[in-house]
């Protein structure tokens, strides 16, 4: 084992790495807290997905984790093979919750190997600092190095995280971001020309006169696209709403974007579903089930669900958030990272236990980032004997994996998968939106009813 001091490094002749984090308790010595960030050649993180933390424990690459405690280590694991080409660093940083640094006896960081020998050890001194970056891994000349590099920071984990440039809100309970108005959209006569009139939903009477506008033209439009679709007879469907809330989605969330794509799909259950609510799931690393989303409510509901979790909340340390009266989830535990197949199964276990006479439709927006494919693809199969279509809408020009090729897999009895991305959803009108969001579901009608998968 190599005992190193501040600013030395050696070369690694391994590929699986734990760095140990370890310190001696005593009396005021605060909670201590490894983390890990990985880095481009631009020195900062692509998106908040690359802070492997407490509240976020798994990188999307699988790449790296946090372990967690045992006693009085904490420990991050690093499988060096599996690290991104785009990653040139890992910078293996340390928090301090309730004190410094300077008040943790016997602060050391260990590298150690797949079979529990000790690799290097660094030994670390501190003072007033409340964020440490113990060391780092980083690429030369196509091989892993370690450096011990014991740098403090006095602002904490988030300012440590700041400079790596991950997103860090200021404000622990940000006011959520209000109902923005309706996407642009051409002007259209009402109600649309050839459509018949269609009955007040449940509830629509209770929305402001703006929304109520906007949501009879969009169900005028709704009834146009259902018929282009083949849509022979009134269709009566549950709707089931899903909602990307990862890391990369945050801009999406602040600016209203999100917001008013539920606005815009409510309308798809308001004309489908008697009870015009949608069930409503948000997923990140986890998911979590939303309140239903109930027509009459939704001025309400969606500054009050349509959240995401801050950076800054989850480096808050909080075993649980204060719950609001409405209902309201603790985001921090839903996490930022993209797992797909988590909510897919989850929604499916929903549908499965709470079986009614129509079919489900599944609203599903994502920013892509799609990794866990085998998973998903998994997920998916599975589904193809419920009575579920799953119409994944993609927000942007991103990596959407499986559910892009899910179309053409061959070897389902039915095709119970729709998928379409478009580059700014606010630019998109509610004719394309509505043609494009219901143009497979009257077909998988069929084709279930002939399979009898829907009886």
């Amino acid at each position: 084992m190599t005992i190193l001091g501040k600013g030395a490094n050696i070369g690694l002749d391994i590929l699986q790495v734990r760095a140990a984090l370890g310190w001696r308790s005593g009396p005021g010595c605060p909670d201590v807290d490894a983390s890990a960030l990985l880095l481009t050649t631009a020195g900062s993180v692509r998106d908040d997905a690359d802070f492997v933390f407490y509240n976020q424990p798994y990188h999307t690459s699988d790449a790296v984790q946090h372990v967690g405690k045992s006693g009085t280590f904490d420990s991050i694991d690093i499988d060096l093979a599996r690290v991104e080409p785009a990653i040139e660093r890992i910078v293996l940083a340390a928090s301090a919750d309730g004190g410094t640094f300077g008040q943790v006896p016997d602060l050391c960081l260990t590298l150690i190997d797949a079979g529990g020998r000790e690799v290097a050890r660094f030994p670390m001194t501190a003072t007033t600092e409340t964020a440490f970056v113990g060391g780092e891994l980083y690429r030369r000349d196509g091989r892993w190095r370690f450096r011990a590099v014991g740098q403090g920071y006095d602002s904490g984990l988030a300012g440590l995280a700041t400079d790596f440039g991950i997103s860090v809100d200021e404000d622990p309970t940000p006011e959520t971001p209000p109902v923005p108005p309706a996407a642009p959209r051409p002007a259209a006569p009402d109600p649309v020309p050839g459509t018949a009139p269609i009955n007040l939903s449940k509830g629509e009477e209770l929305l402001p006169v703006d929304m109520r506008k906007r949501l009879s033209l969009r169900k005028q439009q709704i009834a146009v696209s259902l018929r282009k679709a083949g849509a022979t007879e009134p269709i009566v469907a549950r709707v089931i709403l899903v909602l990307d809330a990862s890391g990369s989605m945050a801009r999406l969330y602040s600016n209203g974007t999100v917001a008013t794509c539920v606005e815009r799909v409510a309308a798809v259950s308001a004309v489908l579903d008697d009870d015009a609510t949608m069930q409503a799931w948000v997923f990140a690393t986890n998911p979590a089930r939303l309140p239903d989303a109930q027509l009459g409510e939704l001025p309400r509901w969606i500054p009050q669900h349509v959240r995401i979790a801050t950076m800054f909340g989850g480096l808050r340390k909080k075993k649980r958030q204060q719950q609001a009266a409405a209902g309201q989830i603790d985001m921090t535990r839903v996490g930022f990272g993209n797992e797909e197949q988590k909510v897919i199964a989850e929604v499916r276990n929903y549908v499965s236990g709470n079986p009614i006479s129509h079919p489900t439709l599944v609203l599903f927006f994502s920013d892509g980032g799609v990794y866990r494919n085998d998973e998903i693809e998994r997920e998916l199969r599975t589904s193809v004997e419920h009575p579920i279509f799953w119409q994944f809408i993609g927000l942007g020009n991103a990596d959407y994996g499986v559910l892009r090729r899910f179309d053409t897999l061959p070897d389902r009895r039915v095709d119970n998968v729709g998928f379409f991305a478009v580059d700014d959803i606010d630019r998109v009108s509610d004719q394309d939106l509505y043609d494009r969001v219901l143009g497979e579901f009257p077909s998988w009608i069929r084709a279930a009813r002939a399979a009898r998968i829907l009886r």
